[in-house]
C-alpha cells in the first residue's frame, strides 16, 4: 500500500526492514479488502467466521505502518538534519504528486475498466456507478474525500492523505527555515519542536474526532512520529533529539490512557521498531528475504490494483463458479494471488516508468 518513497541520500541502499514492513502491511490491506468487499467472502465466512471478521474489521489498521514509514522516509528526504534542504518547496510537492499521482491515475483507469467488466457478470453493491468526468477530476486533484465525491476504488483515499501529509510536513519545515535565524542549531531544534506540537495536537484532539479523518491532521500523529524517529534515532544525533523522541513516546502513552486507540498503539510500536532498527544498524540488512523485499517494492502497485482485480475475480466466481463455500473460498485465494501478480505487472510496466518523471535531480 505504501506510496513510493522520495529519493534520499540512501537511494542506492535498500531498507530491508522497511521493505518487510511494507510487504506485510500491503498483504493485510489486500486481505482486508477481500474480506470486506464482494460476495466470495460471505461464503468464506461460513468456513472461518472469526478470521473473516478480524480481517474485515481490524486488518485495515495496517495503514498505520505506512503512515509511520512514510513520515520516516519523508523526513530523511526533505530534512535529514532537521533543516529543509530544498529551496523550491512547490517543486518538491509537485514532484511528489507526479511520483504517486501518475500511477494512481493510471490505476483509476484500470479500476473503471474492471468495474465495467465486473458489471457484466455480477449485480452487487460493491460495483460503483459509471463515473462522471467531475468524479474523475476530483480524484485527479485528490480532493474526492474532502468534497464528498464517491470513490472510484477502495482505499484510494490514502493517496490523497499521503500527499496532504507530505505537504503539511513540507510547510512546517519551510516555515521554520523562513522564520528562524540560522545560528547555533536553532533551526533543526525549532523544526523538531514544530512537528512535535502538531503531532501532539493530533494525538490529543484531531485523531480523536472522526470528523477530521479526511484531513492530514487526523493522521499526522503517526506520520510525524515517523519523522521524529528519523531525526532522533540515527547514530550521532544530538541528545536533545533523542530526549524529544522519548517525550513524544510518553505523550503517546498518555494519549492512549486518555483515549485508547489500537491504531495509535500500532503506530507507536512501528516507530519504536524503526528506531531500534536504525540505532542497531539492521534497518538495512534484516530480514534478508528476496520475497519480502520484492513484495515491499511492489506494495504501492498492489495497493492501487487490488480492489479492481478482486472485484473482477468476485464477479467471475459469482457468475460461473459453484455456490459452494469451498469453491468460493478458493476464489478468495485466486483473487489474492491475482492482486499480487497484477501489482507486479503494473509496478514494472506502469509505476516505475511514470514515477521516474517525479524524481527530479538528486
Amino acid at each position: 500500500m505504501s506510496a513510493p518513497a522520495p529519493q534520499t541520500r540512501d537511494a542506492g541502499q535498500r531498507f530491508l526492514f522497511i521493505d518487510a514492513l511494507k510487504a506485510l502491511g500491503s498483504q493485510f490491506i489486500v486481505l482486508h479488502h477481500l474480506a470486506f468487499y464482494g460476495p466470495m467472502s460471505d461464503w468464506t465466512h461460513r468456513i472461518a467466521p472469526g478470521l473473516v471478521e478480524w480481517l474485515s474489521r481490524d486488518a485495515r489498521m495496517a495503514v498505520q505502518v505506512f503512515l509511520v514509514v512514510a513520515g520516516f522516509l519523508a523526513a530523511r528526504t526533505l530534512a535529514p538534519d532537521g533543516v529543509l534542504r530544498t529551496t523550491t518547496p512547490i517543486r518538491a510537492l509537485w514532484q511528489r504528486y507526479v511520483r504517486i499521482g501518475l500511477p494512481y491515475l493510471a490505476a483509476l483507469v484500470v479500476a473503471m475498466l474492471c468495474t465495467e467488466l465486473a458489471r457484466l457478470w455480477m449485480d452487487h453493491d460493491t460495483i460503483a456507478e459509471p463515473p462522471t468526468a467531475w468524479q474523475f477530476l476530483a480524484h485527479a486533484l485528490m480532493i474526492q474525500s474532502l468534497i464528498g465525491v464517491d470513490s472510484l476504488s477502495a482505499g484510494v483515499w490514502y493517496v490523497a492523505i499521503d500527499l496532504q501529509l507530505f505537504a503539511l510536513l513540507l510547510l512546517l519545515l519551510w516555515a521554520v527555515r523562513a522564520a528562524v535565524p540560522d545560528r547555533e542549531g536553532w533551526r533543526p531544534r525549532a523544526a523538531r519542536l514544530g512537528v512535535t506540537l502538531v503531532v501532539l495536537a493530533s494525538f490529543f484532539h484531531f485523531n480523536r474526532d472522526a470528523e477530521w479523518d479526511n484531513w492530514a491532521f487526523y493522521f499526522f500523529g503517526a506520520y510525524g512520529l515517523g519523522a521524529i524517529t528519523a531525526w532522533a534515532s540515527a547514530p550521532g544525533r544530538a541528545e536533545t533529539a533523542r530526549w524529544l523522541w522519548w517525550g513524544v513516546v510518553m505523550a503517546a502513552m498518555l494519549a492512549l490512557a486518555v483515549d485508547y486507540r489500537e491504531r495509535l498503539l500500532l503506530a507507536l510500536v512501528v516507530a519504536s521498531l524503526l528506531a531500534w532498527s536504525l540505532r542497531g544498524g539492521w534497518l538495512y540488512r534484516w530480514p534478508d528475504s528476496r520475497l519480502l523485499a520484492y513484495l515491499g517494492r511492489i506494495s504501492y502497485s498492489v495497493f492501487l490494483l487490488n480492489f479492481p482485480v478482486a472485484l473482477v475475480v468476485n464477479a467471475w466466481f459469482t457468475r460461473y463458479a459453484s455456490p459452494d463455500p469451498v469453491v468460493q473460498t478458493l476464489g478468495v485465494v485466486v483473487a489474492w494471488v491475482a492482486c499480487n501478480v497484477a501489482g507486479a505487472l503494473f509496478h514494472h510496466g506502469v509505476e516505475q516508468p511514470l514515477s521516474r518523471l517525479g524524481r527530479g535531480r538528486r
